[in-house]
């Protein structure tokens, strides 16, 4: 039987529709527009649909809630609400000009994001990119939108009670405050750290595992043997594929033609010992049973977070030495150092000092001319730890010879004072510092030359500048960078315009991303720049710059695989 009159019907559904649409704000769907088309604009690294959405999304919410926030503000102060034609004809003119830019941005999104994906050699996206993208968008801001609707209406519950006790605006201010406290509370004791606690149970999880072909060495000379000092149960997985990973005596030889050494790896895992401190004894009295002392260089290296070292970098330095090489390391965190920088990066410094300090109170009671070059080096949170773990005054009477970081990330004070201080004209990016006697930068372009001759101690930094881990910032919310100020890295986009908010939200994006794209670019950090960056620093013996060429051949034909 068919509906006499389908009037009435489609009357209330358009009666819904209205009201439904009429419960937003105007103005808060004006910046969400905005903040919306602002985000499909290229940041420093490329990304999936799935990720571009999420972003896109989170800005959309971020954009309506700012417009909602300018509304009730306006409204708290009183202030005269414009009306009439005016009004009218305003209205107009935002809708066609946040309709034009949120098109824009969607017709373009394709453009930016395979221009930044040309920059670092990935394949282009499809036309349905731009498709992806705004359905997502649009489900995860709609989501959040309703989640901010529905902490209002609490927010209202709780100013209507205030305000039988209190007078109106007073108990408007207040029934905010709480709100925020409560969200804020809510969100940092609940939410971030049970989200931290079950990514720690995870991870931690996979750090016992070890692949199936990863067995624990019978040699005695090895860390993780039988006669070892830490048992290969108490090596973190990473620090397994460290300890039975890289170059061969044999490997070493047949490329430099002369007889070479086993490196010597040392790695304690979290289970092998109650604190860091306790690690680093134990990892200092294993480099001490198997020779490590007795080498040529001896690197303290930090890790990243779930202790993982870059082959790249420690296999080129024993290739470079000979195998006349120990690197000594211990584990800090099961989680990966762009969720550790946020959540406690204080846990990479406790642990390369407690590191440092073990090694080099033995270092020091050595002979000067019996014992091997000291060196620091780390990745990522690993600089963050490593760069200050050597103190200045401690070691002002016996120096160690150098050090090379790499990706140091932004919380670093010493690497933010070393490229604030630096030598006017040159860029955030690859900066000169003083003389460069002692301390220089590089990257996958530039490698660390001076005028200058080094001085005693050789530090060098290597950084990529569109690294997000090395120039996120909190006052990307507010302020334009650096880094975007003169000329641009030559893996920045040129299209990467700064907007406060929104740059902010597409740079912690990448953060995530960071090494998601190929080893050269963001965080991955190619062996053919630790190359450049070992020679400066430890002068190898005998070594030629045809010698340097055939090496980074070597490591380019090679995969590497990475936490």
């Amino acid at each position: 039987m068919t509906d006499p009159d389908p009037a009435p019907r489609f009357r209330l559904n358009a009666d819904r529709l209205r009201a439904f649409a009429a419960a937003f704000s105007f103005v808060g769907l004006a910046v969400a527009g905005l903040f919306f088309a602002v985000s499909t604009t290229p940041s420093l690294l490329p990304r999936p649909a799935a990720v571009q959405g999420v972003l896109s999304g989170v800005a959309l919410a971020v954009g309506y809630g700012l417009g909602v926030g300018l509304v009730y503000g306006w409204a708290f102060l009183e202030l005269k609400q414009p009306g009439g034609k005016a009004r009218r004809y305003a209205k107009r003119t935002t809708v066609a000009a946040v309709a034009a830019a949120v098109v824009a941005g969607l017709a373009l999104v394709t453009f930016w994001q395979n221009s930044l994906r040309s920059t670092v050699g990935m394949d282009a996206v499809g036309a349905s990119y731009p498709l992806r993208v705004g359905g997502v968008a649009l489900v995860v801001g709609l989501a959040l939108v309703f989640a901010g609707r529905g902490l209002a209406a609490l927010r209202r519950l709780a100013s209507r009670w205030l305000a039988r006790r209190l007078p109106g605006r007073l108990a408007d201010g207040l029934g905010f405050l709480v709100l925020v406290v409560a969200v804020f509370m809510l969100a940092n004791d609940v939410a971030f750290r049970g989200l931290l606690h079950a990514s720690d149970r995870t991870f931690g999880r996979l750090d016992q595992a070890s692949p199936d072909d990863m067995a624990a060495p019978d040699d005695p000379g090895v860390c993780g043997s039988p006669e070892s000092l830490i048992a290969w149960d108490a090596i973190g997985r990473w620090g397994k594929a460290f300890v039975v990973g890289g170059p061969t005596r044999e490997q070493i030889a047949d490329f430099t033609g002369r007889p070479a050494l086993r490196p010597i790896r040392v790695s304690a895992g979290l289970r092998a010992g109650e604190d860091e401190t306790e690690r680093a004894r134990v990892a200092v009295d294993e480099l001490k049973r198997i020779g490590g002392f007795d080498r040529e260089v001896l690197v303290v290296a930090a890790p990243t977070g779930t202790g993982w070292l870059d082959p790249g970098a420690v296999d080129t330095l024993e290739y470079l030495h000979g195998g006349d090489t120990a690197i000594v390391s211990i584990q800090y965190s099961h989680l990966p150092s762009w969720v550790t920088v946020l959540a406690d990066p204080d846990r990479s410094q406790e642990s390369a000092h407690a590191l440092f300090d073990a090694v080099y109170a033995h270092w020091t009671t050595l002979p000067p001319e019996g014992r091997p070059r000291l060196y620091l080096h780390g990745l990522s949170l690993g600089a963050l730890g490593s760069e200050t773990a050597a103190d200045l005054y401690a070691t002002f009477e016996d120096p160690i010879d150098g050090a090379v970081f790499s990706g140091t990330p932004f919380p670093s004070r010493q690497w933010s004072e070393l490229v604030r201080s630096r030598n006017p004209g040159t860029p955030v990016w690859l900066p000169t510092y003083r003389d460069g006697r002692m301390v220089r930068f590089m990257n996958q372009w530039d490698g660390p030359e001076a005028d200058q001759p080094w001085g005693p101690i050789r530090v060098v930094y290597i950084q990529h500048a569109g690294d997000p881990m090395v120039w996120f910032s909190p006052s990307l919310l507010y302020r334009k960078p650096a880094w975007l100020s003169g000329p641009r890295g030559p893996d920045v986009s040129p299209h990467l315009r700064w907007c406060p908010i929104v740059t902010f939200l597409q740079v912690g994006f990448d953060l995530a991303t960071s090494t998601s794209v190929p080893v050269g670019f963001g965080h991955n950090y190619a062996p053919a720049e630790y190359v450049d960056a070992w020679v400066e620093v430890t002068q190898p013996a005998d070594w030629t710059a045809d010698d340097s060429t055939r090496l980074k051949s070597l490591f380019a034909e090679r995969e590497f695989v990475g936490p």
